[in-house]
């Protein structure tokens, strides 16, 4: 006898994460009308396996676990939300720009505060925590990525997924299901046209809220920290957001011609993608992400024209030549003393993490429908302004 599909239903959903945790009170309603969408899209148009149904159901519970968690912590701590996000330094590019080394370069600084991937997926507590012990988030999230690099071995390649390394709060903004991570994952095209037209103000806010929970959560574990590095390509979109939210925020800008960031990231969708679907296409996650990437790009350019005096410019070559040169010209833009002991953890970090030391990742662009004339052609306008002029 054939089992019942795993349900997408939102109701079922959401009955599920209160059954979880015992509470009710996911915040307010900002996200319902999101993840309902979201819910609905991959129904529709994910052509979703078996195992991919059961996978995205347990993501979308665990991010109203999460919610429901937080809140929980909100009312019994209201001192959390006193937190101050401090002058946060962000840094935004295309994927494969360079913004994974910066990032946890700078996160190796002890007076910066960073999103460790087991926090962005877990950033409230397990009821069980107990003072003085290892995390039990830790143990969860170090399970997860052990069943994804299982599940697809050449993510490794593309992308250094570890359980204990700083990573993109892209995955905190996915809280609010006012986020692009979930069309990495799903072939969810309405989901993503929808979220394009809407004001996304909901989903930064809850970024900052999440930030000071877990600045308060690292302050009490002994963390000591100044302000936050964070990453992620999503911000590109979204800049006139991130500076309403984040008022003071410096940037870190990366660049690399798209000839040769474009189909990677093309690749790492598709590997993604294929996780959960049988029918996943190489050519739809092409497509949809180019466009997607080159519509950031262009709102970035936009943005940047009235508060060009927030950001620095760091392209790919000049950070693979001699990354401490660029560390110590974003040290001085952001006013932060790169001290002698943080510049040896950098150098330490370098040697620690070679590029030779991973496994070579190989792509073409044909395999993604791409060709040279037509991403000339759709990221011109970058092209001109950041990477012609460096030739």
């Amino acid at each position: 006898m054939q089992e019942e599909p795993m349900s997408l239903e939102a109701e079922s959903i959401l009955a599920e994460a209160r059954q979880k945790t015992g509470l009710d009170d996911f915040g307010d309603d900002s996200f319902r009308e999101p993840m309902e969408r979201l819910l609905r899209s991959m129904e529709e148009e994910a052509d979703l396996s078996a195992a991919g149904r059961a996978m995205q159901r347990a993501r979308v519970v665990g991010l109203l676990v999460n919610r429901l968690r937080a809140e929980d912590h909100l009312k019994r701590f209201p001192e959390i939300l006193e937190e101050e996000i401090r002058e946060p330094l962000v840094i935004v590019g295309l994927a494969r720009t360079g913004t994974t080394m910066l990032h946890r370069m700078i996160a190796s600084d002890p007076l910066m505060f960073s999103l460790l991937w087991w926090e962005s997926r877990n950033p409230a507590p397990f009821p069980q925590s107990g003072e003085g012990e290892r995390d039990p988030r830790i143990s969860d999230a170090e399970a997860e990525v052990a069943a994804m690099i299982e599940g697809a071995p050449d993510l490794v390649a593309m992308h250094p997924i570890e359980a204990g390394e700083p990573d993109e709060e892209i995955m905190l903004l996915e809280h609010s299901f006012f986020s692009t991570n979930p069309e990495a994952f799903v072939n969810v095209p309405s989901f993503g046209a929808w979220l394009d037209e809407q004001d996304q103000t909901p989903g930064y806010l809850y970024l900052k809220k999440l930030l000071q929970f877990l600045q308060w959560q690292k302050k009490r574990a002994g963390v000591s920290g100044e302000r936050w590095v964070l990453k992620t390509p999503h911000h590109l979109g979204f800049m006139d957001l991130l500076f309403k939210v984040f008022p003071d925020a410096r940037v870190i800008q990366t660049h690399r011609d798209p000839l040769q960031t474009i189909p990677s990231f093309a690749s790492l969708i598709h590997a993604i993608r294929s996780l959960g679907s049988d029918a996943a296409d190489p050519l739809v996650a092409g497509r949809q992400w180019s466009d997607r990437m080159s519509r950031a790009l262009r709102r970035c350019m936009e943005v940047r024209e009235s508060h060009e005096d927030r950001f620095i410019d760091v392209w790919f070559a000049d950070a693979m030549q001699d990354p401490l040169a660029q560390m110590r010209r974003i040290y001085d833009f952001a006013a932060m003393e790169l001290t002698p002991e943080t510049e040896a953890r950098m150098r330490q970090w370098l040697v620690d993490n070679a590029r030779e030391k991973r496994v070579p990742h190989s792509y073409t662009l044909e395999q993604f429908g791409f060709s040279e004339e037509g991403i000339r052609r759709d990221f011109a306008a970058y092209r001109e302004r950041f990477i012609i002029p460096e030739r």
